[in-house]
């Protein structure tokens, strides 16, 4: 940090999971590896998703996009985190620290007019089946991506645009292992009551709003499916179980974030553990492994690299 009267943070100070060097180690480890999983594992979904055919459709399309903003999401933060774990002093710059802010807001944006994209591409599968691949077109599909990843980057830069030209003059504490949004906009040397409470407002607005979006979309299928056979049903509870898991794995964490006092170091550490680092290894799994279609293309592209 500069000194004088007029000093300004040029760094900050991240608390990550703290103990003795064994249990560092430990984290190293753990993290290296469920990082490693995260970015192989989705990968892997939007390899196989190019590589056969059969899979060239909208929901394997947008399932693809889902895996990659995965591996974007984990990204931003989890390498710096277990860099940290052979550090003494965790500290991130200024500008790093803004960054971090941006691709944390545009992953999560994104990531979640996606998942409002995967309701509506079943919500047509489903409820207007005859016309679904006049709807689900290739440039539709196409928007829909282009729109989520747009949404995103406003969502983010409205965000960020208040933030970092506030006045940081100390403390620069950070009580979590990244630069969260409202950590950090508590450490501006001056009255942040108003920008805390639009910035809730505004990643508030973003996540109800989808999360509406999403109920309106499953109960709408589960009153289609309702009168008709068993197989359809079967199949559409299947769909739905998939999709809720995912949208419950992925807001859960969100709204006890912002919900809860970030007072309580250690919950607020955990839950953000799990939204940066579980949820994008869950998220492709709950899909693909109870997908028999992407395991049997999955075996065919691992028969083809054994052959070759």
């Amino acid at each position: 940090m500069d000194q004088g009267n007029n000093s300004r943070v040029t760094e900050f100070v991240l608390h990550s999971l703290s103990g003795p060097q064994e249990l560092q180690l430990f984290y190293f480890a753990f993290f290296t590896l469920f990082y490693s999983t995260i970015v192989l594992g989705n990968l892997l979904i939007v390899l196989t998703v190019l590589s056969e055919p059969a899979l060239h459709t909208p929901m394997y399309f947008l399932l693809s996009n889902l895996s990659f903003i995965d591996v974007c999401l984990s990204t931003f933060a989890t390498p710096k985190m277990i860099v940290d774990f052979f550090k003494e002093h965790k500290t991130i710059s200024f500008e790093a620290c803004m960054a971090q802010i941006f691709f944390q807001h545009v992953c999560a944006g994104g990531e979640m007019m996606l998942l409002v994209a995967m309701a509506y591409d079943r919500y047509v599968a489903i409820c207007r089946p005859l016309h679904y691949a006049a709807i689900m077109s290739v440039h539709k599909c196409t928007v829909l991506v282009v729109g989520s990843w747009l949404i995103g980057v406003l969502h983010s830069v409205s965000q960020l645009v208040f933030t970092v030209n506030l006045p940081f003059c100390g403390p620069n504490q950070v009580d979590s292992f990244f630069c969260d949004l409202l950590l950090v906009i508590k450490l501006a040397c001056t009255d942040t009551d108003i920008l805390e409470k639009l910035t809730l407002l505004d990643s508030g607005l973003i996540a109800l709003s989808s999360f509406v979006l999403l109920l309106i979309s499953y109960m709408v299928i589960l009153i289609t499916v309702r009168h008709r056979s068993s197989v359809g049903m079967a199949k559409a509870r299947t769909t739905l179980t998939a999709h809720v898991t995912v949208v419950t794995l992925f807001y859960g964490p969100c709204i006890f974030i912002y919900a809860c006092s970030f007072n309580k170091f250690l919950v607020n550490n955990i839950l953000s553990i799990f939204y940066t680092v579980f949820t994008p290894l869950l998220n492709p799994l709950v899909y693909t492994l109870r997908n028999k279609e992407v395991v049997s293309a999955m075996q065919k592209l691992w028969r083809r690299q054994v052959n070759s």
